[in-house]
């Protein structure tokens, strides 16, 4: 942390601007020393000659200087913004290196940020995912969670959490003390409360993480159904080999796609029967594991044909799946034999049209659109279910007034949540403690 250091802030390659970042103890100095001035006003763009450290003109660009601690990393900032390309930026990158800045790490800056209290875990996780997103919505979502939505949201469920453990220590530290006489009743209800707002929230970002890494859709079906002739309707191009020969289509074959304001991940699979050869059989393999993976499955019948156990054994694994199913009988230009017995299902011929797929896919995407607070990795998902599972535990403990384990499962649980957002810190359980019930006054 007491290292000036330094890095390109723009994409490699040919644009009008370039930036070069400096920041650290000794960033207005060493900034100083190539534009040859005496001082820099802070957050004012000083138009400026850059020369190198043997006074040789190098750029012309603006410099803006960031005063500590008002600054993306909470320390002095420079930033050098000139003419886009990659030999003008590398130059002020090493002229600086060789004035004593390090090249940054990956990351650091917002490192520094978050050690130095400019943003917390939520905020940092945000601004990376912001940088990679490819949807509209999660960009949304994220754009909510740098405004502190979702810190404030955790932050507010671990500041519950710390005054149930405070309730619970104090009985078991402070027994002789005059507390409140419904103080465990108390403690229940914080709890189931907790309990439902973790639960809700992890359904929630289950549900809707497609929201942010875009939905993952698998079509599945037996061989010849027109699996990848949907595929190649949907996309408008010809991105799988279409035959008439049975298991043509082994590999997952994955594309992207966008419908109104969703970005999907669109794959086909290969057709799944029985009695097929080893190379099939790893294919159909992959089939199920794209199922597994999918928020979505499109499942493809033969309109033309007579259902037989292959169908079956496609309708059986939709059933199995917990996913949304949306049911497509293809072939609808020739005579109608399959024997369907769907609530909801959509004929169709995909040579001709797909976009009565389109639109049930939009439409059900459009559902899933929401405007309230959700989580938005797996780390923060998988956070919220340990601390949700230790508060499933620490209730039985309760109830059985085994309040020294109740107490441990609650740390836990208050742990795990604070990987979100924030470290954990011990000296809350004794400020809440003290805060509630006046003790050793």
């Amino acid at each position: 942390m007491n290292d000036t250091i330094v890095a390109i802030a723009t994409a490699h390659g040919i644009g009008s601007i370039s930036i070069v970042r400096l920041s650290g103890k000794n960033a207005l100095s060493l900034a100083l020393k190539l534009i040859k001035k005496d001082t820099l006003i802070p957050r004012y763009a000083t138009f400026s000659k850059i020369y190198s450290t043997v006074g040789e003109l190098v750029d012309e660009g603006i410099i803006i200087y960031f005063k500590a601690p008002n600054s993306f990393t909470g320390e002095d900032i420079v930033e050098f913004q000139t003419h886009g390309g990659l030999i003008v930026s590398n130059f002020i990158l090493e002229e600086l290196i060789k004035l004593g800045a390090r090249l940054a790490n990956p990351g650091e800056f917002s490192k520094r940020a978050f050690l130095n209290g400019k943003m917390d875990l939520a905020k940092a996780e945000a601004v990376q995912s912001l940088i990679t997103s490819r949807s509209e919505d999660g960009i949304k979502i994220l754009a909510r969670h740098l405004k502190g939505e979702l810190s404030s949201y955790v932050n507010s469920l671990r500041d519950e959490l710390v005054t149930t453990l405070a309730y619970v220590e104090t009985c078991i530290d402070y027994a002789e003390e005059d507390l409140p006489l419904d103080i465990l009743e108390q403690t229940k209800s914080l709890l189931i409360e907790n309990y439902k707002k973790l639960n809700e929230i992890v359904e929630i970002s289950e549900q809707r993480k497609g929201l942010i890494e875009g939905f993952k859709v698998t079509i599945i079906g037996k061989p010849n159904v027109g699996k990848s002739s949907i595929l190649n309707s949907l996309l408008k191009f010809e991105r799988a080999i279409i035959s008439d020969e049975a298991g043509t289509t082994r590999d997952r074959v994955e594309e992207s796609l966008k419908i109104g304001t969703h970005l999907i991940r669109i794959i086909d699979t290969a057709g799944i029967r029985e009695g097929v050869s080893l190379v099939e059989k790893i294919g159909i393999e992959n089939s199920m594991k794209a199922v597994e993976e999918a928020d979505i499955i499109i499942a493809v019948f033969d309109s033309s044909r007579v259902k037989d156990e292959e169908d079956e054994k496609i309708l059986e694994i939709c059933k199995n799946s917990g996913k949304k199913i949306i049911y497509v009988l293809n072939k609808d230009d020739l005579e109608s034999k399959f024997n369907y017995d769907f609530e909801e299902y959509i004929k169709i011929s995909a040579k001709k049209s797909s976009n009565l797929i389109i639109e049930t896919l939009k439409k059900y995407l459009d559902s899933q659109n929401y405007d309230g607070i959700m989580l938005s990795s797996t780390r923060q998902i998988l956070s919220s279910k340990n601390a949700k599972e230790a508060l499933y535990r620490a209730k039985d403990l309760l109830n059985e007034n085994e309040l020294e384990l109740f107490a441990y499962e609650l740390n836990l649980a208050i742990m795990e949540i604070s990987n979100i957002a924030k470290p954990y810190e011990r000296t809350e359980i004794l400020d809440a403690m003290f805060l509630n019930f006046c003790l050793g006054k």
